[in-house]
């Protein structure tokens, strides 16, 4: 390579740098805007209770009725429904809540598959993002707590965040559900057995989210929680 060539080489890499700053420095404004948006339109909501799991599970699914019925005996006891908006368990909880004539709100993510609005929000209540991480501030300041169904990464990520945040006093403690004591039996034998052991987490830290297997389960949870605890939004 000659002395020319490497001084334009040098040149169009730092062309594409700075390209890369000017993109970077802007797209903070994208994420200001999705923040601004969210924080308007979710503080006029209420309480509301997140659904989260799969979006591939089939309608023929128990799981998927399941989320239904819970979404479903949550808007009898006062709360709304918020869902990632798209279909699966989180179509099912959308359901449960119009269902119910209760608040149905769906926190969408533009995703090249999967992802699609269901038919079940209420119109006016659903938000489209483009950055995760601006939706799960959404969920957690929003939510009076998690109701988490099977589901693939997404779900644990979710979950786990939000068990993060309560864990590290970042955030008060509200309610988190897992629905499935067969679904996730391994995931909690793995827990006990590998994390406990370790030293990782504490033996405490297991009380910061409860396994049950039905809708009545579900919302007794929370029924209770909140009879001692004040609804309110977190952060």
């Amino acid at each position: 390579m000659t002395k020319d060539d490497r001084k334009i080489r040098e040149q169009l890499q730092q062309k594409t740098w700075n390209e890369i700053k000017t993109n970077d420095s802007w797209a903070i404004f994208k994420i200001m805007a999705e923040f601004v948006d969210g924080y308007e339109r979710l503080s006029k909501i209420g309480p509301c209770v997140s659904v989260f799991g799969s979006a591939r599970t089939k309608p023929s699914d128990p799981y998927y009725k399941l989320a239904e019925e819970i979404g479903f005996k949550l808007t009898q006891n006062g709360f709304g429904i918020i869902t990632g908006g798209g279909p699966g368990i989180m179509e099912a909880g959308n359901k449960g809540a119009r269902r119910g004539k209760g608040l149905s709100v769906g926190l969408n993510i533009e995703l090249p598959h999967e992802q699609h609005d269901n038919p079940w929000i209420d119109q006016g209540k659903n938000l489209d993002f483009d950055y995760f991480f601006v939706r799960k501030v959404m969920f957690v300041k929003y939510s009076q707590g998690f109701v988490v169904m099977p589901g693939g990464f997404g779900t644990m990520d979710e979950l786990f965040e939000a068990i993060t945040l309560i864990q590290t006093k970042k955030i008060g403690r509200f309610p988190i559900v897992l629905v499935g004591k067969k679904f996730w039996g391994g995931m909690m034998d793995w827990i006990k057995n590998t994390l406990i052991k370790e030293g990782n987490i504490n033996e405490d830290d297991l009380n910061l989210f409860r396994l049950v297997d039905t809708a009545d389960e579900t919302v007794d949870h929370f029924v209770k929680f909140y009879e001692k605890h004040k609804l309110k939004p977190n952060f």
